[in-house]
């Protein structure tokens, strides 16, 4: 691989996936609180991947991005056959559950290659990294938890979540935020050419980066890995 001045990785499924723990958790706290038609375990879980699955379609597609909360309320409409009885839902403190959840089963790295790859990035001195990633069940500041447990903070230079920002990839205003980031006193001169995103969706990061003329890897969801990067 040719070396590059920029590296922006998704972060989901290319540098990290879900601790399987996580979504059983999950389900099993919204069978027990929200379950007023007496869906089946299998039901909920069904919903959350159906759920998970159409807003993913759907952010790829308008470019915008539906948040967390509204994506709880969906699963929580769902389960109770589409009702819309809202009204004493307090989100927030939902959602804080969910953080708990996800904090006490945290995620995992993707392999092991991914903090060996960043690490080897960040040690050179002469490139600068970051996360673009689009999200849903799990926010931006959420994720910033769990990337500074997982030891990956101190390897990126800065990190654009789609919650944070209203915008989803391959929609090319989160790629041009990304690009107006990217440090111009180390890279002052820097060429698209000389950037590079890292994913594991054609759509969203290998069409979405093309688009703004830059180089595009896609990884693990094909026959590649991030080591190919040092290769």
């Amino acid at each position: 691989m040719p070396f590059y001045k920029h590296y922006s990785f998704d972060l989901w499924l290319t540098l990290i996936k879900s601790n399987p723990a996580f979504k059983t958790e999950r389900t099993k706290y919204f069978h027990a609180h929200y379950n007023s038609k007496k869906k089946s375990v299998d039901e909920v879980a069904l919903i959350f991947r159906q759920v998970d699955l159409m807003v993913n379609a759907i952010n790829e597609k308008t470019g915008k991005n539906i948040d967390a909360d509204e994506m709880y309320l969906m699963v929580i409409s769902i389960m109770n056959d589409y009702s819309t009885e809202f009204q004493g839902l307090d989100t927030a403190a939902l959602y804080l559950e969910m953080e708990i959840l996800l904090l006490n089963n945290m995620p995992l790295l993707y392999n092991s290659e991914s903090l060996s790859v960043l690490s080897e990035l960040k040690s050179s001195d002469r490139s600068t990294t970051n996360i673009l990633s689009n999200t849903g069940f799990i926010k931006g500041v959420t994720l910033r938890k769990v990337l500074e447990n997982l030891k990956l903070t101190d390897l990126l230079d800065f990190q654009l979540y789609s919650d944070e920002v209203r915008l989803s990839k391959p929609n090319p205003e989160f790629f041009k935020l990304m690009l107006d980031t990217i440090d111009q006193e180390k890279h002052p001169e820097i060429r698209l050419q000389e950037i590079i995103h890292i994913g594991d969706n054609p759509v969203a990061d290998v069409k979405g980066g093309k688009a703004m003329g830059i180089n595009t890897l896609l990884i693990n969801s094909n026959d590649l890995l991030i080591s190919h990067l040092l290769s």
